[in-house]
């Protein structure tokens, strides 16, 4: 294993914003999670979970691996190791691995086939139960082999060990939105189930979904569609682990024509009291959404990405792809700048909503990823 803490050559994020320090959190400085290692082989497509106990997993892979690096000391350290590997593993526009944490197991997926670029692909599951030392599987979660060839899906836990997966998925020919769950942190997942269908034959081909579970287990799952000629986001939830969902609710009340694909799915993110967050792109700019009210302009932008911490919810996302990467706190009236190139930004707190908030990306300055960790003062420091 490769032992990083290799800092940022400046102070970004909260410390360095024009809008001065947080009221309600503290931040340390960027930390390189994973360094470059050339063009061919570069660290991509992070994606972040944070356990119960506070230690935070950030999944990436390189060229054909799948690699997790973890840390236990609150991200001042990672130690990186690989999960596993596949023929052609799916990268790139929010293609990539994904991760969570239970009590009891590290759980990472990932799209990957034997030839790839959309020839073929299977959501591949691994699971640790020693926070990430050592690997099993993998196992397919999609029950119809090659289903899942586009490369776009996501994951989510709950706070009782459930974990759920959701992807993009190409059986009947057109694309549909799947899911399964697994109630055993990953080690075996239920017959996969539909999501989403839609009348006009297809969700929108090549943006992720999203998914995550209340504190109350619902889960909700957000997906963008192609309906009546229009690529907005629609949500649905479900109070049964994902086994039927209720109807499909449009989110924001504008709307955007478009007969082409943005390649931007955005991210749900849920917390206490029934709150849902959602953060997406339309037409380059960035907006917040509640299901059943009308959007927040959080200004130029791509990429947007949304986690629920103690203190409330967290948004990031990039003024431009790649460029300057943006947060904004529930202490902040405005964004913070966290990095000036950055791509594909994600954020993530831990499922019962305590503990550190992370934010991980691609760094275009020096490759490699990097991480930024927010420790609301609400919370006590990570054990």
């Amino acid at each position: 294993m490769n032992r990083s803490n290799l800092r940022a050559g400046i102070l970004l994020g909260v410390l360095a914003s024009p809008f001065g320090l947080l009221s309600g959190a503290t931040a340390s400085e960027p930390v390189r999670v994973a360094a470059s290692d050339g063009a061919d082989r570069d660290a991509k497509q992070p994606q972040v979970a944070v356990d119960a106990r506070g230690r935070i997993y950030v999944t990436f892979g390189r060229g054909g691996t799948v690699r997790l690096a973890a840390s236990t000391d609150g991200g001042k350290t990672f130690d990186e190791n690989t999960v596993g590997s596949v023929g052609a593993l799916a990268l790139g526009m929010r293609r990539g691995p994904r991760v969570t944490a239970t009590d009891g197991s590290v759980v990472v997926t990932a799209i990957g086939g034997k030839e790839g670029k959309g020839r073929d692909g299977d959501v591949l599951a691994w699971r640790s139960q020693d926070g990430g030392k050592t690997w099993a599987g993998p196992s397919r979660v999609n029950a119809v082999e090659g289903s899942a060839r586009e490369g776009l899906h996501g994951m989510a836990a709950a706070p009782d060990g459930k974990v759920f997966c959701t992807w993009l998925d190409l059986r009947s020919g057109k694309m549909e939105v799947y899911g399964s769950l697994s109630k055993d942190g990953g080690a075996t997942w239920e017959p996969d189930a539909l999501v989403y269908r839609s009348p006009d034959g297809s969700v929108c081909e090549c943006c992720h979904p999203s998914a995550a579970f209340g504190p109350d287990g619902t889960l909700h799952v957000m997906w963008r569609n192609s309906l009546k000629g229009a690529r907005d986001l629609y949500i649905t939830n479900s109070s049964d682990g994902g086994k039927s969902f209720g109807p499909a609710e449009k989110l924001g009340r504008g709307s955007w024509p478009l007969n082409a694909c943005p390649m931007d799915g955005g991210a749900v993110a849920a917390g206490p009291e029934g709150r849902v967050e959602t953060v997406w792109m339309r037409a380059g700019a960035m907006f917040a959404a509640r299901p059943g009210e009308a959007e927040r302009s959080l200004g130029r932008g791509v990429q947007g990405w949304a986690a629920f911490g103690a203190d409330g919810p967290y948004s990031v996302w990039l003024e431009e792809r790649p460029g300057k990467l943006l947060a904004l706190t529930p202490a902040a009236d405005s964004p913070l700048i966290l990095a000036e190139r950055a791509n594909d930004p994600v954020v993530a707190a831990a499922p019962n909503g305590r503990g550190p908030v992370v934010v991980a990306w691609e760094d275009k300055a020096d490759g490699g990823i990097l991480a930024h960790v927010f420790t609301p003062k609400a919370e006590e420091a990570p054990r």
